[in-house]
């Protein structure tokens, strides 16, 4: 087999791959093989069909199309091994020349990865916000704990802001009740407002036993903002009553014997959070700052592809939450222009700060070891909620192994631009990211750069 190369563009090439028959043989036998045992002819068992007899029953042509079928994504294979090329998405082939007994000849059009210089990244510097907690803050987690260890106690008064109650929902249009919006036992606390619009206002005030209409609109189905007729009705009012906050409490609710050692481990739990989410922002403006730097052209089939999956997958998404695109883009504010623009942009980005890594990574001789792909498998089946080991098996048997190593060896690479970056809060401090542990506290003297950072 011999191939020549041709440059179409920065992003895609041409190959013209000549195959001498020689090298068809074992195609071509297994495709006489095949089709033989597909027909019946009388003196021959199924398989045992000479070739010139399975050329006379089916014809030349058909076995020279399923050999050079079976034999093409090898000899692709093949040439761009030896070409050295990385191709994106699927290539167009063409047979151009077909002498039986001689040779087959191909082209092949494929995008390719660019090829580019890595500018220098040694200079990027971003600000990030400080990492502060306030008495605020602490004081916000310490009432939602004393919520988690409150009593309720059923009260003969009208309902407060702060009281649960027990309420049955009716909804009508027209006069006509709406069989999707009846609900029955809810218990709902006044004042939250986290369910339907002036229901707070309807409850506050109203006593176990009585009812009340009020309008409103529904948030989603297919009165979705219509404005229909709610009659509420309460059963029960609760009083919520807080746990005081002295040293039995802290005893109670946590490990510590004071309040003052409770409140201080709260505000750790919370700055290391807040270094977690600050050590994110720093990951994204310093991508951005990188991302400034290329100027990288991208094979356009690639992004229009990539853009369709993304459009696809979000339009399946809203599909599962009940939501048509329209509904989407009014809750977004944007318009379909604004949001086909901004998907655009996203998918550049995405695939540009892709080649970006993965040059990082080869220039640095980035590997991975098993344990760091068994991490990743296993942290992605968390978030995906589905059982490691039927999602570990579903990544094998469809071959996705090699994007989940990417994911990996991306992600080294990401966090080696970040560490060499200069990384400053807002109050001018520099920030040592080589120190952040993964549950955000902060390593000391050996420790920083370990494999816990």
């Amino acid at each position: 087999m011999k191939s020549a190369q041709e440059t179409l563009s920065p992003t895609r090439v041409k190959l013209t791959i000549e195959v001498p028959f020689d090298e068809l043989k074992p195609a071509l036998d297994k495709a006489y093989k095949t089709v033989g045992s597909q027909i019946s002819v009388p003196g021959f068992r199924r398989g045992k069909v000479p070739a010139k007899v399975v050329d006379q029953r089916v014809g030349r042509g058909t076995i020279l199309d399923q050999a050079i079928n079976d034999a093409l994504p090898g000899i692709y294979s093949q040439a761009v091994a030896e070409a050295e090329l990385q191709p994106l998405g699927q290539p167009e082939v063409d047979v151009t020349r077909l002498e039986d007994g001689d040779l087959v000849e191909f082209t092949v059009e494929v995008d390719i990865r660019p090829e580019f210089e890595t500018p220098d990244l040694s200079d990027i510097e971003v600000t990030v916000p400080d990492v502060t907690v306030e008495d605020a803050d602490v004081d916000e987690q310490v009432e939602a704990l004393r919520e988690r260890f409150a009593t309720l106690t059923e009260v003969e008064r009208p309902a407060a802001d702060g009281d649960f109650v027990t309420i049955d929902l009716s909804a009508s249009k027209d006069g006509e009740k709406l069989d999707v919006a009846q609900a029955s036992g809810i218990v709902y606390q006044v004042g939250k407002d986290s369910m339907l619009d002036g229901l707070d206002d309807a409850v506050a005030g109203m006593s176990a036993g009585e009812s009340k209409t009020f309008q409103t609109q529904l948030a989603g189905g297919d009165l979705k903002g219509e404005d229909v007729d709610v009659e509420v009705t309460v059963s029960t009012v609760k009083e919520q009553e807080l746990p005081e906050l002295d040293d039995d409490f802290a005893q109670t609710a946590s490990e510590f014997d004071t309040v003052d050692e409770l409140r201080a481990d709260i505000a750790e739990k919370l700055t290391r959070g807040k270094r977690i989410e600050q050590a994110a922002e720093a990951r994204d403006a310093v991508l951005e700052a990188a991302l400034e730097k290329l100027d990288v052209p991208l094979p356009e089939t690639v992004v229009e592809a990539e853009i369709a999956s993304r459009r696809q997958q979000i339009e399946q998404q809203l599909a599962y939450a009940g939501m048509t695109m329209d509904a989407y883009l009014d809750s977004e504010e944007q318009t379909i222009d604004e949001f086909e623009a901004d998907l655009e942009k996203r998918v550049r980005d995405s695939l540009v700060a892709q080649f970006l890594l993965d040059q990082i990574a080869t220039d640095s001789e980035i590997g991975i070891e098993q344990d760091e792909l068994t991490e990743h498998m296993l942290r992605r089946a968390q978030q995906s909620g589905e059982d490691p080991q039927s999602f570990m098996q579903h990544m094998v048997e469809h071959n996705h192994i090699p994007e989940l190593v990417a994911e990996v060896v991306r992600g080294k690479a990401l966090a080696t631009l970040v560490e060499d970056a200069i990384v400053k809060d807002e109050s001018g401090n520099v920030i040592d990211l080589k120190s952040l542990r993964g549950d955000g506290s902060v390593a000391e003297g050996d420790e920083a750069g370990s494999d816990d950072a």
